[in-house]
């Protein structure tokens, strides 16, 4: 075939242009068209590219919407310099995440000397910490931060005997990771939660001997659990016999079950706390944590409506104030406040308490019952609290319990589930050991203990003479 003469040819080839041009135009329409779609599936209708800051910003924003404001305020007056506080809005659980932020608030209220509170104070939150799994989601974090509390309470308890001294603490720590709360305890320092629609509940249970009539069937339970451990439990006896004041636990003579230290007195005198997680609504609610100070002179009710309508730090300053007028300064007195606040919601601005002014109107109102508005049906749901975990057992084999995923279970086949130090295969103890009459674990399983981990177990559920010091 002949070549096509030049007219020819340059009619072909300007041919050739038009329609690779068209076609081009129409596979640039079709791709602004599907971009166009894209973008309004985002959420941009007018079909632009949404820069990468302002869908950073956006997932910023969104975030922020479902993370509460934390306030917090601290108030305390010292009659024996015993009490230290802790309060922490900054911790991450992920180092450099700002989306994994938490907050930790705690109260040591010290006997014997102020070295135990101190001690506490410096290093059971990174106790706490170090023994919670690395590379978990928030999820699995929050519900590995029970048994973790516990295992930080205990080597706090055994490092700070290490020491030699024997002072002794209360511990009362908190730690607020958006709307789920989760507390633990040792001692009568007392943790209270205020929801907007005015109930308190009470986070703690107090590990004295105070006998009330609704406490008797738990005194009788520490009271078992103490002698069996080879202490005793009684009233101060004077000359000729007769008893005076509260029980306590002998020898020693502390009124109390449970405490960090206090290695003079016994082993029975367990570190184990009480732990308590719950899920707030998104209404939020006011902690108050606060030294026996307070509660001796206050009850947990009246504490809570004293300082209602006011800002964190004027109400702790107030709650202080209040059991002052009452009881007089006859112990350190310590009042920590932390709000919990929906993001569109103001901090409830400073006003008298007494006063029936709008000030009180929505962050600590009461629900109405003959109100039909949108708001009353709100505040009626305001005070449902969800309570996720709740264990109070004084027994390590109870608290650590069986190892409960596979990940786990292999991140600590060799670790002290209290200390956290490597161990040998050879070396680890069963926290079940020992557990003959136990139908829901096995001896063999872990979580495991290090030697003197075991010895303090042992200690603590009198399986070795007590006052022997953990070396």
């Amino acid at each position: 075939m002949s070549a096509p003469s030049g007219r020819e040819g340059e009619r072909r080839r300007h041919h050739h242009r038009h329609r690779h041009d068209h076609d081009k135009y129409q596979h640039k329409q079709q791709c602004g068209a599907l971009q166009q779609q894209h973008n309004r599936r985002r959420g941009d209708g007018n079909g632009d590219l949404v820069p990468l800051a302002a869908l950073i910003s956006r997932e910023m924003k969104t975030e922020k919407m479902e993370r509460p404001k934390i306030r917090s305020g601290c108030a305390a007056q010292s009659k024996k310099g015993e009490d230290y506080f802790l309060m922490k809005e900054d911790c991450q659980r992920l180092p450099g995440s700002t989306s994994s932020t938490f907050s930790a608030f705690a109260i040591f209220d010290g006997h014997n000397g102020n070295a135990a509170a101190i001690f506490a104070k410096e290093n059971l939150l990174s106790h706490i910490l170090s023994a919670i799994p690395h590379g978990l989601g928030r999820e699995e974090w929050l519900q590995a931060l029970p048994r973790a509390l516990v295992a930080g309470f205990v080597k706090t308890d055994k490092e700070f005997q290490r020491r030699g001294e024997t002072s002794g603490t209360t511990a009362t720590f908190v730690i607020v990771d958006r709307w789920i709360v989760t507390v633990a305890s040792v001692g009568d320092s007392r943790c209270i939660l205020d929801t907007q629609d005015g109930a308190v509940t009470l986070l703690t249970v107090d590990h004295s001997f105070l006998l009330t009539w609704h406490s008797f069937h738990t005194i009788c339970i520490r009271r078992e659990r103490v002698t069996a451990s080879g202490g005793e439990v009684g009233r101060l006896s004077i000359l000729g016999g007769k008893e005076i004041g509260p029980l306590r636990c002998w020898p020693g003579g502390l009124c109390l079950s449970r405490s960090i230290g206090d290695m003079d007195v016994g082993e029975y005198i367990v570190p184990v706390p009480y732990v308590k997680q719950v899920k707030l609504s998104s209404a939020g609610g006011r902690l108050i944590v606060a030294s026996d100070g307070i509660w001796d002179a206050l009850s947990s009710e009246v504490a809570a409506k004293s300082c209602r309508g006011l800002p964190a730090e004027l109400a702790a300053k107030l709650v202080v104030k209040e059991a002052l007028r009452a009881r007089g300064l006859k112990d350190d007195t310590t009042c920590i406040v932390v709000d919990i606040i929906p993001p569109e919601n103001p901090v409830p601005p400073p006003s008298p308490p007494k006063k029936q002014s709008k000030l009180k109107s929505f962050f600590f109102r009461k629900h109405s019952n003959d109100s039909a508005s949108k708001l009353a049906k709100r505040l009626a749901a305001v005070g449902i609290v969800e309570e996720l975990f709740e264990e109070g057992s004084a027994m390590l084999a109870e608290r650590l319990g069986n190892e409960t995923s596979t990940s786990q279970a292999a991140s600590s086949l060799f670790t002290c589930a209290i200390c956290q130090v490597d161990l040998a295969p050879s070396e680890g103890f069963s926290v079940h050991a020992g557990a003959i009459f136990s139908t829901s674990s096995k001896p063999w399983e872990g979580p495991f203990l290090c030697s003197t981990c075991r010895d303090k177990k042992d200690a603590m559920e009198g399986k070795r003479p007590s006052g022997v010091k953990v070396v």
